[in-house]
């Protein structure tokens, strides 16, 4: 039976092209940002057997944190949007990267050192950016952990559904009821209680043991919830020896893993950053695992404000945009501003802005609208608004006024009429040395062709007035035009 969503437009935006990973709860496709110039992203639906209002309201929770986390490193994948389809099915659309699950990497054979070493760091570096803000995964396994290339790093390790499992969890008010998967739980979780991110490391001191061994730690006599319930809590993870007594590991990585397992949590690493400290020498003596750290360090850095100019020459637009600082000319205050910024290969138009980090963490999941207004008269000048909205904290305005007799004005319009999009760079007010995070805006066609005839016509016409005039001017066409672009928002 064919599948009904293949082909299907999501929200006016994602084309969904192709099934690639389907389970308990939900499908995720393949698909093509339209709006962004036909960007392959991935889209995840909730399983219809789990819908409710709570459930929608959660899984909108959920999508802004794995948002936020996302934009912080780069161990998580990233979440860019969130919304509801036309038959009331929530949704939310991830970066697409081609890969495996770690699931698939190891299901014909186990990792060799060097490589399990680099994937557990990174795994960790994932889980300690989330644990920092008091996040649970809740659901670490082999088939939430996505294994790509990077052609700055080599292997990059990405978790995917962070949040998921609570999210199920809270919904669900049945006290017999478990979410998770049974081999992967850790024994505070198959009893219900509260957990913080120990249970996540019990979960990764399995799925450490897998990737060495191929096997399980523990054996359950069935798939069940009661014989899971008494291997996690009564049953003696199986000695490295006892399953392959070929393999030749380090007594130091045996204790860290077997540490994992402890089924009292104050007996496990407190903390990933415990299980980053134990792998470090580990990484030094046994192969390139360290190197690649390294590099993945080295990359990391230029999300944190490092300059070097060699990096830049290598990072993508995104990240180049990242890597900028506040101007000084600027005051540190809730203003928006065009900025032509010039990287090794071409000239970006960008739209730079500060506001308070609660107000940035609003906006990560936003429709993105723009829209141009032109004045000729009595001076040339160009409105260019960007409107963030979501149904929650509603719209938030970006105006923007481009006097198009000063070649900066001329610049920027026609940057935008070539590219025919831009970047919104997002500064916190709290910590406005380096760009929090950067989104992309597309431009229509005929938006761009009038662009250029703005430009072209602005530049022979003779003002007959100051430009604030015109600005003026601009400004009260903008309060009129708020209501009807607003009802576009709403319809969305």
């Amino acid at each position: 039976m064919s599948d009904p969503n293949l082909g299907r437009l999501l929200n006016d935006r994602y084309q969904l092209a192709e099934l690639i990973g389907k389970g308990a709860m939900g499908r995720v496709y393949r698909a093509q940002d339209v709006l962004l110039g036909d960007v392959p992203v991935a889209v995840k639906f909730l399983a219809r057997t789990l819908l409710n209002q709570k459930m929608r309201d959660r899984f909108k929770s959920e999508a802004r944190t794995c948002a936020l986390l996302g934009q912080k490193t780069m161990h998580i994948v990233r979440v860019m949007d969130y919304g509801v389809d036309d038959d009331e099915v929530p949704f939310y659309v991830m970066e697409y990267l081609q890969g495996e699950s770690l699931s698939d990497v190891i299901r014909t054979r186990s990792l060799v050192l060097p490589r399990f070493l680099s994937i557990s760091r990174q795994i960790c570096l994932g889980l300690q950016c989330a644990h920092h803000d008091g996040v649970i995964h809740r659901d670490i396994k082999p088939g939430n952990i996505l294994v790509s290339h990077d052609t700055s790093i080599g292997e990059l390790v990405k978790i995917l559904d962070f949040g998921i499992a609570r999210l199920l969890q809270a919904d669900n008010g049945q006290t017999n009821s478990f979410m998770g998967t049974l081999a992967y739980s850790s024994p505070e979780q198959m009893e219900g209680k509260e957990l913080d991110n120990r249970s996540d490391i019990y979960s990764l001191g399995i799925m450490m043991y897998e990737m060495l061994t191929g096997r399980l730690p523990l054996q359950a006599e069935t798939h069940t919830f009661g014989s899971w319930y008494k291997a996690h809590h009564f049953q003696l993870p199986r000695s490295f020896d006892a399953i392959t007594p070929s393999l030749k590991l380090p007594k130091a990585l045996e204790n860290l893993v077997m540490s994992c397992l402890a089924k009292s949590p104050s007996d496990r690493p407190q903390s990933a950053a415990e299980v980053l400290k134990a792998l470090e020498p580990l990484e030094e003596r046994f192969g390139p695992g360290r190197q690649m750290g390294h590099r993945i360090e080295a990359v990391l850095s230029k999300f944190q404000g490092v300059t070097d100019s060699k990096r830049q020459d290598s990072v993508s637009p995104d990240e180049f945009c990242k890597l900028t600082s506040w101007p000084k000319s600027k005051p540190l205050a809730e203003i928006v501003f065009a900025q032509p910024l010039k990287t090794s290969d071409e000239v970006l138009a960008t739209l730079w802005m500060m506001m308070p980090k609660q107000e940035i963490q609003r906006r990560l999941l936003a429709t993105r609208y723009n829209q141009f207004l032109f004045m000729l008269a009595p001076h040339p000048m160009l409105l260019w608004l960007t409107a963030l909205h979501n149904r929650e904290h509603g719209p938030r305005w970006l105006p923007c006024y481009l006097d198009l007799k000063t070649p900066q004005g001329q610049q920027m319009t026609r940057l935008l009429a070539e590219n025919g999009l831009y970047r919104l760079l997002f500064f916190a007010l709290e910590e406005p040395q380096r760009c929090v995070t950067v989104m992309s805006s597309k431009i229509a066609d005929l938006q761009r062709d009038r662009l250029r005839e703005w430009a072209d016509i602005s530049r022979t016409f003779v003002s007959t007035a100051q430009p604030n005039n015109t600005k003026t001017l601009l400004k009260q066409e903008l309060e009129k035009v708020k209501p009807k672009i607003l009802m576009k928002l709403e319809e969305r």
